[in-house]
């Protein structure tokens, strides 16, 4: 943790989903706290303020990831809770909410308290824990949910689909006076089968056995009568396809209580990723291309890119998912699906969406920011003059190479390994955490 100071950022562009504002303005920061915004130049300032030139930088509320993976306990070689917030706070974030499936699982106050601990002792971003549903994410018997939020936990997800739907129904009416956050994933086992890729032209073409589309949608269908029939507020996790986005938007049309998420990857990737020859320059059949939910096809992608800037998609997930160097150095079916992300979402969504014109600049900054915090039912964070500052330094034009030596993670499983992105988190501020701080990263 760095001394509190008087700094003064001229001309930088200021986003702020709160406000919906985005604007090059002088920031004047003192103390933890934001001491002026002003589009004139500010003048008045104590004599050992320091000046920096903010031209072509972006200041931000802080990134918050809805949901993620950490190795620790019971995987540490892929990723530990020190690494974990490491990369986050190198990847912009200020604040994460980390899912139940390690070892043990979080699915008693017990566990959750094991995590808790070291995640106080670190005090590096704010982490918020989800309750597991039920024992074990087996999806076969109830967790202690009571217990659990009582224990506060942030919300209760298995981060697995829960095929049994009954249990799931029970689930939904058990958990509704609790009011937290209930996230699904919504897939159905049975159709998913040993499928590794999305179905279609292209999963028979290179000989990978596909899931179809409904192994998703007939889930979310599913899905969306128990919440009309239960009244329970329930945040839909990994949507992946195009049909999903058709049903949450009339789920939320006809006033259901429903808010959904999709991850970073299916926004800028699909299956044509995947094939001997991409235009990202990715090896061919690159096992950190195994997603669970799996890459969409070309529609799809466009329909979720689309579902977050009408807001239909409420949020982007980073669902950062460390694995091993063994674990995904195999064949793409042989794969245990997921990538790493939180270093790397930030400056490559802006890179292929903002740049391109697909979203607008608040868009992505909502998406990523106010708008997960409020599925987590937390107050966003924003750019308000006298309140301490949570925000991040994000300079979109800063050229780096993904390797060994530029990330935090303990985990490289990222189809963009050793290639070269732009853009970067420089500075972040998390003065709404318990103890502060000032952190830099180059």
């Amino acid at each position: 943790m760095m001394k509190s100071k008087s700094e003064l950022f001229q001309q930088v562009r200021a986003i702020d989903p709160v406000s919906q504002t985005d604007r090059i303005v002088d920031v004047w920061l003192e103390n933890g706290r934001i001491k002026a915004i002003a589009e004139e130049p500010i003048a008045d300032y104590p004599a050992d303020t320091i000046v920096r030139d903010g031209r072509g930088l972006i200041l931000g509320p802080g990134l918050v990831d809805l949901y993620s993976h950490s190795g620790e306990p019971g995987f540490e070689e892929r990723e530990t809770v020190a690494s974990l917030m490491e990369a986050a706070i190198a990847g912009g974030f200020t604040r994460v909410a980390l899912l139940p499936t390690t070892n043990p699982p979080v699915d008693t106050p017990a566990t959750l308290s094991l995590l808790s601990a070291k995640v106080d002792a670190l005090s590096r971003v704010q982490v918020s824990m989800w309750g597991a549903l039920t024992r074990g994410v087996e999806g076969k018997q109830m967790a202690p949910l009571a217990e659990l939020a009582g224990a506060e936990v942030v919300g209760f997800t298995d981060g697995q689909p829960i095929a049994n739907l009954l249990l799931l129904r029970r689930l939904l009416e058990y958990a509704r006076p609790l009011a937290k956050p209930i996230a699904i994933w919504p897939a159905i086992p049975a159709l998913v089968a040993n499928g590794t890729m999305r179905e279609g032209p292209l999963s028979i073409r290179l000989g990978l056995p596909g899931i179809p589309v409904d192994a998703e949608t007939a889930a979310v269908a599913a899905l969306l009568e128990m919440v009309a029939q239960t009244g329970t507020a329930v945040h839909i996790m990994r949507v992946s396809t195009a049909r999903s986005v058709e049903l949450i938007a009339g789920a939320k049309q006809s006033g259901l209580p429903v808010t959904a998420s999709t991850s970073w990857m299916h926004l800028l990737l699909d299956t044509s990723a995947i094939a001997p020859q991409n235009a990202w320059g990715f090896l061919p059949y690159h096992p950190s291309l195994n997603l669970a939910a799996p890459l969409g096809n070309g529609g799809d992608r466009q329909a979720l890119v689309a579902g977050v800037g009408e807001g239909i998609i409420d949020a982007i997930a980073i669902d950062h998912s460390p694995h091993t160097y063994e674990e995904k150095t195999v064949g793409f079916q042989s794969a245990p699906a997921g990538a790493i992300g939180l270093e790397l979402a930030l400056p490559l969504l802006w890179q292929k969406l903002v740049e391109t014109g697909k979203l607008s600049a608040l868009q992505l900054w909502q998406s990523l920011s106010s708008s997960p915090a409020r599925c987590l039912q937390q107050e966003p964070a924003s750019l308000t003059v006298g309140a301490p500052i949570e925000a991040i330094l994000f300079d979109p034009k800063a050229a780096w190479t993904v390797n060994a030596t530029s990330l935090h993670s303990r985990s490289a499983n990222t189809p963009w390994w050793q290639l070269s992105i732009q853009g970067r988190a420089i500075r972040q501020w998390n003065y709404n955490n318990l103890q502060g701080g000032d952190r830099s990263h180059g």
